[in-house]
């Protein structure tokens, strides 16, 4: 999850759970696990992603070199950030899950401002919120949830070398060589996601089949028109993924395939941008689309949307609002309240590709300090004249309270 959006964006919500962190996150607070509350949840983006606030934080200004493994760490400099992994996967008895771990850093305050007697190992000026959401598509069943912590005393954090970011027991880390997926690495190092709350928990290694791409232009994704409304982003879009994933008492040995987003940045979306729908899908070609489609407060389709076609082969072509021509072809009444859309017919002219995007289950919605609808789907289609298949994540942001999809 912004400034953006994500998967792109989300981090920035939080902006709304703020006021809340600072009056439970204060130097009397006792180290431990902390949780937010799932509450109706709000992600009026008009209202919470604007742009007030980054004075002080580095500005996503200019495009920039990009340094691996050195950027899957930490950019305190800027006032948010997110380590934003999906997945589809399969049990050795084919049965089928989807799986979100999420961890956004938000700084309180421009590093560096902080008084001497605001420094203590008990203070900080970094928050670090926390979403794990399991679909389980046998059982129809969504499992989600939510914690946050301070940067202090441990409880919370990111660092580059080794790299690890991590709230409570929740974690993604640089792997070690070995293990299941070994051999080589051609493509980076591996990662290792771990995460457990209640009935729910993952064990996975993540290894990259392709580089890491930039999207924008060469890393740099403008989300509105004023200089700074964007963010630095990369994804690496197809990892090969095995582990178990535990629901209840029944631990299931899985595989399947996962995608990272990382996004870092201090500014929000416009004030006249209502929020985003993001389509991250592998295809059975070697190819994986992203997309995300910004929605302004009028419904309509803002000229910042854009996306990135991966090839197999690891080249990209970059997509601009006018290549996609996106169609609802569904939708879901939250019991909470608004409408999402939840299929669509997607059709890319300019390489020739026509997708049909069905979800794995209606019922994806994280009712969370914000609520939105993050979930697994299933993709068929083609390319040309040739049948393509596929799998991947949709998010949907700012449908809450609305009678129709906008």
């Amino acid at each position: 999850m912004n400034n953006n959006f994500k998967k792109a964006m989300l981090i920035s919500v939080f902006t709304v759970v703020i006021g809340v962190v600072i009056l439970q996150i204060g130097p009397s607070s006792e180290p431990g696990q902390e949780r937010l509350p799932a509450a109706g949840g709000s992600s009026r983006l008009s209202e919470l992603l604007n742009d007030q606030g980054r004075d002080g934080y580095a500005q996503a200004i200019a495009a920039r070199d990009f340094v691996f493994p050195a950027d899957h760490g930490p950019h305190p400099d800027f006032r948010n950030e997110w380590w934003y992994i999906t997945g589809n996967l399969d049990s050795e008895n084919g049965r089928r899950f989807g799986y979100e771990l999420t961890i956004f850093r938000f700084s309180l305050t421009p590093s560096g401002t902080e008084s001497s007697e605001e420094v203590s190992a008990w203070r900080s000026n970094q928050v670090y919120i926390g979403h794990f959401a399991v679909t389980d598509a046998s059982a129809r069943q969504f499992h989600v949830a939510q914690r946050y912590s301070r940067g202090a005393l441990g409880l919370a954090g990111a660092v580059a070398e080794p790299f690890r970011v991590w709230l409570d027991n929740w974690s993604i880390a640089g792997a070690l060589p070995g293990g299941p997926l070994q051999d080589e690495y051609e493509f980076g190092q591996p990662w290792q996601l771990q995460a457990r709350d209640g009935e729910i928990a993952l064990n996975l290694t993540l290894v990259p089949q392709k580089s890491p791409v930039l999207n924008g232009v060469n890393g740099l994704s403008q989300k509105a028109a004023m200089a700074g409304n964007a963010s630095y982003y990369y994804s690496i879009t197809r990892l090969q993924t095995e582990g178990t994933l535990q629901i209840g008492d029944r631990e299931f040995v899985v595989s399947g395939l996962s995608w990272l987003d990382r996004e870092w940045g201090s500014n929000g979306l416009s004030r006249d941008q209502q929020g985003w729908d993001w389509y991250a899908l592998q295809l059975s070609d070697g190819s994986d689309l992203m997309f995300y489609n910004l929605r302004r407060s009028d419904g309509s389709q803002d000229r910042h949307s854009a996306g990135t076609l991966t090839l197999a082969d690891g080249s990209t072509v970059h997509l601009s609002r006018d290549d996609l021509i996106v169609e609802v072809l569904d939708t879901w009444q939250s019991p909470r309240g608004g409408r999402y859309p939840i299929a669509w017919q997607i059709d890319v002219p300019k390489v020739n590709l026509s997708l049909t995007i069905d979800p794995l289950m209606d019922a994806q919605e994280l009712v969370t300090t914000v609520r939105y609808w993050e979930g697994a789907v299933d993709v068929s289609g083609w390319r040309g004249a040739m049948p393509i298949t596929g799998r991947g994540y949709v998010e949907l942001t700012g449908y809450e309270g609305s009678d129709v999809p906008r």
